[in-house]
């Protein structure tokens, strides 16, 4: 071989050496491309859904409930959560949670509830409080707490339809004739809110028509019964004849010490409101919140200290209330742990409570009428233990029609779960 053929072939394998690399570098270069695009894709909201699988979702106990998604405290720009509400929107059928926190009330949009979007936070009206509680009707939030001088909060809840970056809001009225409060009940049906366990009336209801949500109006009270913890307000359809299409008052009442009762009281006439009953019970400690079954026959109670003083397991008592004026201890129901029993809430046949450091627990209620009680659902955002403490969950909100359930808990923040399919 000549001297120009030898160096015409090492070129030819030189060039055949760069081809190579170079297209082994592209080769590798979009692998690599490949992959970072993968990893940036938003998978589908299906495969976002945690199931409960043996018992767990993540480090979350669980029995028959998905997780969907949790904002923390962090999320939420706060420290604390306490009650929530939910509202859903009548035009697009949107659903949105009502967050009480101790500084504020946070709004989410949860309508894809594996990416709920923290619209925006009304921040408290003097200064920071544990107990904030929020109930909506006409489209408007309405928020009392226990901060000095905070009053009633009323928020527009068509607001939240136009926003498109966080907010902070201002509220759209503010009723100042009471100050502090620990509760507010509200019947949908005559359009009256009842602004509880405020220094007024001796801590009874005061009486609020909120019929116009902006333009809310004090119209009386009633102190006969002392304070009351929360309450339950409705107009009437059960099966005592004598009440039927009056305004009913459902109270948890407590002096604190042994003065523990469910009172009774018909607000129909603001004028003139009657106590139809009241009723005691063994083994109180504090008297704490109630709700109706759907045919408002029994009565869900729960007393928030007798397990931390007398060590009995989460105790839900049951009041048989055929006739108001006669109720009734139909029986009394055990749950699983030693857990506090805190907020509880009726959806047909569902008991969903709260249980603080037990989590959400759903009990089957479908043969009450035989003191029937099953607890068929649980989900425990207090992994640490189930032990007699203030830990946990605080409330739930389980009246979404989509089926999510939105779990309050006083540290971790917002969860939303929903049953197996």
């Amino acid at each position: 071989m000549n001297l120009l053929n030898c160096d015409m072939l090492k070129t030819h394998y030189f060039l055949f050496f760069l081809l190579f690399i170079s297209s082994c570098n592209k080769y590798d270069y979009e692998i690599e491309k490949e992959d970072i695009i993968s990893q940036n894709i938003e998978l589908p909201s299906e495969l976002k859904i945690v199931k409960c699988d043996n018992g767990y979702a993540n480090q979350f106990p669980c029995k028959g409930l998905d997780l969907y998604s949790q904002l923390s405290l962090q999320d939420l720009k706060s420290d604390f959560a306490n009650d929530n509400w939910g509202w859903t929107d009548p035009i697009d059928d949107k659903e949105y949670v009502i967050q009480g926190l101790n500084d504020g009330t946070a709004f989410i949009d949860i309508t894809d509830p594996v990416n709920p979007i923290f619209l925006g936070k009304l921040l408290t009206e003097t200064n920071k409080s544990t107990w904030r509680d929020i109930k909506v009707f006409k489209n408007h939030a309405f928020i009392v707490s226990e901060a000095n001088d905070h009053g009633l909060q009323v928020f527009d809840l068509t607001r939240l339809r136009d926003v498109n970056e966080f907010e902070l809001f201002s509220a759209d009225a503010v009723l100042k004739t009471f100050g502090s409060a620990h509760n507010i009940a509200i019947n949908e049906l005559s359009g009256y809110a009842y602004v509880i366990g405020s220094r007024r009336y001796s801590g009874g209801p005061i009486f609020i028509d909120i019929n116009d949500p902006k333009n809310p109006k004090e119209i009386g009270g009633y102190s006969g019964m002392g304070y009351s913890h929360d309450a339950q307000v409705v107009t009437y359809n059960g099966p005592d004849q004598n009440f039927l299409g009056k305004e009913i008052y459902i109270g948890s009442n407590s002096d604190g010490g042994s003065n523990n009762r469910v009172v009774i009281i018909d607000v129909t006439n603001k004028e003139q409101p009657e106590l139809i009953s009241r009723k005691t019970y063994s083994g109180s400690r504090y008297a704490h919140q109630s709700w109706l079954s759907t045919d408002q026959k029994y009565l869900f109670f729960g007393d928030e200290l007798d397990e931390y003083y007398y060590g009995n397991k989460s105790k839900t008592y049951v009041f048989d209330l055929s006739e108001l004026d006669r109720p009734i201890l139909h029986h009394s129901y055990l749950g699983t742990t030693y857990a506090i029993d805190h907020n509880g809430y009726v959806v047909e046949d569902l008991y969903y409570l709260s249980n603080y450091t037990a989590g959400l627990r759903v009990i089957n209620i479908k043969e009450i009428s035989n003191k029937g009680m099953e607890e068929v659902m649980y989900f425990d955002t207090y992994v640490f233990n189930d032990d007699t403490t203030f830990n946990g969950v605080w409330n739930v909100y389980p009246f979404f029609k989509s089926g999510v359930i939105a779990i309050s808990d006083s540290q971790e923040g917002l969860f939303l779960v929903k049953p197996t399919l």
